[in-house]
């Protein structure tokens, strides 16, 4: 039989929170492991001095296990070698690291296990996912009910089932559409030791998401949300799950800025179609931004805190 997620990291509540670029800050991380789940920041394109004070924050934020989300896809070998170096140097071991996708090389699973850390990656195939398992990580698999970028073609509960078939052994964690613990209860009937969720925390307090992103989020139903390729400026050929806007319905429009952001002190222009989230930080034409977001939207209408959400679970996830 497999460990529970709770007993494979350490943790309370058999719960992952997305490390979802932009989005997930350390404060938010920090505020989902102090509840009592494994929360994540997004490490997304962070490097050098940035991802250092992100991770500072993180470290000094919690004494519980967190993670850091790395995308193998995004940064390239090079790049997520360098990010992964300073995961391993700048944090103490309870601090995980999470891959959104799989990396080029196997080393870089070897890399991480062998340094004593927990490995969690979200796959979107079968096929990635034993990959990963027999690599020695514990495998989200991501269905295409999920908000944001979509790693296979898969139902959620299709592909848990058809992992949990290969993979009797392996700690496996169910993504995609989860807004209820109704809903968390039937991916775990289904296969999955945990869930991961990401739609539930992007409204959460802590989160670093636009008021204009969360209040969409809130107001949505899972009719609001279409799965395009249209937000392809710094993540091409992925499809994603997010909000129907004006630019997913008129894909032709010109590419011109239509906002600003600021990342770790940066500023930086967002033109259409830019695959960067709308946070605290940007201005501009946020309706017409990237507002990643999962069928679960139909069962969140408000804004609460990241402990409340983790709390609003407890009770269908299996603990340590």
């Amino acid at each position: 039989m497999p460990s529970t997620l709770a007993a494979v990291l350490g943790i309370d509540v058999g719960l992952l929170q997305s490390g979802m670029g932009g989005v997930a800050g350390a404060d938010l991380a920090c505020a989902v492991s102090n509840a009592g789940a494994a929360g994540c920041a997004g490490g997304y394109k962070l490097v050098d001095a940035a991802l250092s004070a992100m991770l500072e924050r993180l470290a000094t934020g919690t004494d519980r296990p967190v993670g850091v989300n790395l995308i193998p896809e995004v940064v390239g070998p090079d790049e997520l070698d360098h990010q992964i170096t300073q995961v391993l140097d700048e944090t103490p071991e309870r601090v995980y690291l999470s891959l959104f996708g799989m990396p080029e090389d196997d080393a870089v699973f070897k890399r991480i296990v062998a340094a004593g850390r927990q490995l969690v990656v979200q796959i979107g195939t079968v096929e990635d996912g034993v990959h990963a398992a027999e690599r020695g990580a514990v495998v989200v698999a991501q269905g295409i009910e999920a908000g944001g970028h979509l790693l296979g073609t898969s139902q959620r509960d299709e592909l848990v089932a058809a992992l949990r078939a290969e993979l009797p052994d392996t700690c496996l964690v169910a993504s995609g559409g989860i807004g209820s613990p109704d809903e968390a209860a039937r991916a775990l009937a289904a296969g999955a030791d945990g869930v991961l969720l990401g739609t539930a925390f992007v409204v959460a307090h802590e989160s670093r998401a636009h008021a204009y992103f969360k209040a969409a989020v809130t107001a949505a139903d899972q009719a609001d949300t279409v799965i395009t390729d249209v937000y392809e400026i710094g993540w091409p050929g992925r499809r994603h799950r997010v909000l129907a806007t004006a630019v997913t319905s008129d894909p032709e429009q010109a590419k011109k800025f239509i906002g600003k952001t600021v990342v770790e002190g940066k500023p930086y222009l967002v033109p259409r179609f830019s695959s960067a989230v709308p946070t605290d930080a940007t201005t501009g034409r946020i309706e017409e931004m990237a507002m990643y977001c999962g069928q679960s939207c139909s069962a969140i209408s408000s804004e609460i805190s990241a402990a409340d959400v983790v709390a609003a679970y407890a009770h269908v996830l299996p603990g340590a």
